[in-house]
């Protein structure tokens, strides 16, 4: 069977979480350079990373599920090779980023406020060290997941604007007409 767009549920997720992600790339640096709004930037970082990594959960089962569309001609084997490699590298950061940043909290003895409260129980021993390490790989991480990102944004505009073949229909969110 020949699928040309990812389904619904797919596409829905992909959008979801590509904007949650941007938020939290864009409030964690925002947390690093304010210190009058870092409380209310805080208070917004752990929920939203926590429904993250559950959306990523239900975005990976999903994606075991579903059939998966195909590619255009101009895509060759090597850049099939580099998209599923990319794509394993973000759904890996999709869950160490919010488990990274979980456990930081954790040894770090911060509470996950959830919402009230509502908090999440530590995953980790009370260690500073522990959470000293954890703070520099979350930050690490961060940065690694920006890059893929521009990436994976960067292969999607070589293909919409220089090839113009069509790649992007795979996942908008409207059906696309037939050319």
């Amino acid at each position: 069977m020949s699928v040309h767009q990812y389904s619904w549920a797919t596409r829905a997720l992909h959008w979801l979480m590509a904007a949650m992600i941007l938020s939290m790339l864009f409030i964690g640096a925002a947390m690093v350079a304010s210190v009058q709004d870092y409380r209310w930037l805080v208070a917004v970082h752990r929920p939203l990373g926590i429904a993250i990594l559950v959306l990523a959960i239900v975005r990976f089962v999903n994606r075991q599920r579903t059939v998966l569309p195909d590619f255009p001609p101009t895509v060759p084997p090597f850049e099939r090779r580099v998209v599923m490699i990319s794509e394993r590298l973000l759904y890996g950061l999709m869950f160490a980023l919010p488990l990274v940043g979980w456990g930081m909290l954790s040894a770090g003895h911060y509470p996950i406020v959830l919402a009230g409260s509502l908090r999440l129980p530590p995953i980790l021993p009370h260690s500073l060290a522990l959470y000293a390490f954890l703070r520099s790989a979350h930050t690490v991480l961060a940065y690694l997941f920006f890059a893929v990102i521009l990436a994976h944004l960067s292969g999607v505009l070589l293909h919409t604007i220089v090839l113009r073949d069509r790649l992007l229909l795979r996942m908008v969110p409207w059906r696309p007409k037939d050319p």
